[in-house]
């Protein structure tokens, strides 16, 4: 589920070393499977793990993470880098806005999980974001965008030359193309 590099697992144990007698490390993600997911790390004295927590043993130590946020952390990764800057601990999970699906689950699952994990998070720094509306009996992926998205005037560049683009090459054979259903009109909904 989670891999904790030996920099960090020694790290974590330095730390931990200063804690009460049992205390754990406890990763977590609030709002999991939305575009606000954020993960964390924490510490999880004896008395606050649930029976329901999933343990983790490393070395010194045990990760807890909590059954809701478990299928969100999967394929994370925590490390501790130091460098000429100084030292950064770092977690990365992939899987924090969208839960990681079967590579046999149906298309549009499969289409949601990529716009959520790949599409979204780069328009959101645009303020933007896109859903998919449907898929047609012929293979066109309709998508819908929001926020800055929506009467933003490169829409047609971002659609073509970035998410068609993307979407063909990851599904090929499985859609024909990519659509904008958005009505880009003008409003207080629009970004100019």
């Amino acid at each position: 589920m989670i891999s904790i590099s030996e920099p960090a697992q020694a790290h974590f144990s330095k730390l931990l070393s200063q804690q009460t007698q049992g205390t754990n490390l406890r990763v977590f993600v609030v709002n999991p499977g939305t575009p606000k997911a954020e993960c964390g790390v924490s510490y999880c004295p004896p008395d606050a793990v649930e029976t329901t927590d999933v343990k983790l043993p490393f070395n010194g130590f045990d990760a807890v993470v909590d059954s809701e946020s478990a299928p969100f952390l999967e394929d994370a990764e925590i490390d501790f880098v130091t460098d000429q800057m100084g030292s950064q601990l770092t977690l990365k999970a992939p899987n924090a806005k969208a839960r990681k699906i079967d590579d046999d689950a149906p298309l549009v699952d499969r289409l949601n999980y990529v716009i959520e994990s790949d599409i979204n998070p780069s328009l959101a720094g645009h303020g933007g974001h896109v859903n998919l509306m449907e898929i047609t009996e012929d293979g066109i992926a309709l998508l819908q965008f929001g926020g800055g998205c929506n009467g933003c005037s490169m829409v047609d560049v971002t659609l073509k030359d970035g998410i068609e683009k993307q979407l063909l090459e990851q599904f090929a054979g499985e859609i024909t193309g990519v659509k904008d259903a958005t009505e880009h009109q003008a409003g207080e909904h629009s970004y100019y």
